[in-house]
């Protein structure tokens, strides 16, 4: 097992190996993955792997985005510290912790019961005091808390579910990495202005599907 100094290392290492290279300008962004450990918000098992440059299996079908896909959204979803965020699909709540020290509180959205369980156990432990996980399906939002100021999805989406646009506020903007049966998955920003949504692509992205965003299979006859 690493030693605390080796882990305060290797966030470090991660810091200016993988993030700041990557486009990532915002300092407030650069100080909140400093801050996070990392190795608190996976499993025991893989705290050796936590800073490593790729996503991290957490369940058989679950995985935390790569740390420089996460920095590079979150540079470009330019976080206010007086922004509500909902944070789709947290997972153990490593996202959420980050985002926590950016925003005002954040609403960490998982639908398995086990990583939820475990995300509140490792942000309480971290004290992490503006972020609140809600167990229910990722694509479905969590319309009690909306509109959100942003919403970011912690996980690649065949496309984003209205659901999700429709809670975002005026002047709202949601992240996610949108991944096609076939092709190149692309990191988009998706902006409400004046009750429309326009989107752009940001940067090209790889990230494990997240369950529930699959396509939908065209009916033939």
């Amino acid at each position: 097992m690493m030693a605390t100094t080796e882990y305060s290392a290797a966030r470090l290492n991660m810091v200016e190996g993988q993030i700041r290279p990557n486009k990532v300008t915002d300092q407030r962004v650069v100080d909140a993955f400093l801050a996070v450990p990392r190795d608190q918000f996976v499993p025991e098992g893989l705290r050796g792997v936590a800073y490593v440059d790729k996503s991290i299996p957490v369940t058989r079908s679950r995985y935390l985005l790569e740390p420089m896909v996460l920095a590079r959204l979150l540079n470009d979803a330019k976080v206010e510290s007086t922004d509500i965020v909902l944070d789709v699909g947290t997972g153990t709540g490593y996202s959420a912790a980050v985002i926590g020290r950016l925003a005002a509180t954040v609403v960490a959205l998982e639908s398995d019961s086990e990583l939820a369980a475990f995300a509140n156990q490792a942000m309480q432990t971290q004290g992490v005091d503006n972020a609140a996980v809600m167990h229910g399906p990722l694509n479905a939002g969590w319309a009690k808390q909306a509109p959100y100021n942003v919403i970011i999805v912690q996980g690649a989406v065949a496309a984003v579910p209205p659901a999700l646009l429709d809670q975002l506020a005026e002047g709202g903007r949601l992240l996610a990495v949108i991944l096609p049966e076939s092709g190149q998955g692309t990191a988009r920003l998706y902006l409400k202005t004046g009750g429309q949504v326009s989107s752009r692509i940001l940067f090209d992205a790889s990230a494990a599907l997240l369950p529930g965003f699959e396509a939908k299979a065209d009916f033939q006859f």
